[in-house]
């Protein structure tokens, strides 16, 4: 999937969380919508863009999702 497409669409549900929660709550649930609803491809694909791109695009709040996401593929699969 377009990685560009990616970054919108996390951008786009983390404006849902951020008028909703405090802003830690609201990337957990950000992180936590794109563990459910996001097929595992999608969530390698921008962890990669967090990873390789320092998150470029993301704003703050999907960035720190994208962030906990990473940290939580990390130590599911250590190396």
């Amino acid at each position: 999937m377009n990685t560009e497409l990616l970054v919108k669409m996390a951008n786009e549900i983390s404006m849902f969380f951020a008028s909703d929660s405090a802003p830690t709550q609201a990337a957990n649930d950000v992180a936590t919508h794109l563990r459910r609803f996001w097929e595992p491809r999608m969530r390698r694909q921008i962890v990669a863009h967090y990873e390789e791109h320092h998150g470029e695009g993301l704003t703050d709040l999907a960035r720190q999702a994208v962030a906990l996401l990473a940290a939580q593929s990390k130590s599911s699969n250590p190396a």
